[in-house]
């Protein structure tokens, strides 16, 4: 399946059928992470259950700490 992550095309494995999964894929699955699939934000409750389909476009928003 071919998705464009952040702007990128991106190939995902065949086992990453979920927002949650595609989080854990990029080890994000720890960090607070705001998810736009198809220009609407996810509702962190829903990232289990919300499919990612063929050629969805998904913006990853994450935030790092550091001084």
């Amino acid at each position: 399946m071919n998705i464009q992550l952040n702007g990128r095309q991106q190939e995902l494995s065949a086992d990453i059928k979920t927002i949650a999964q595609l989080l854990a894929s990029l080890s994000l699955e720890k960090r607070i992470v705001i998810v736009e699939l198809n220009k609407e934000i996810i509702n962190k409750a829903s990232y289990a259950d919300q499919p990612i389909r063929n050629g969805d476009k998904v913006e990853l928003i994450h935030f790092v700490g550091g001084g």
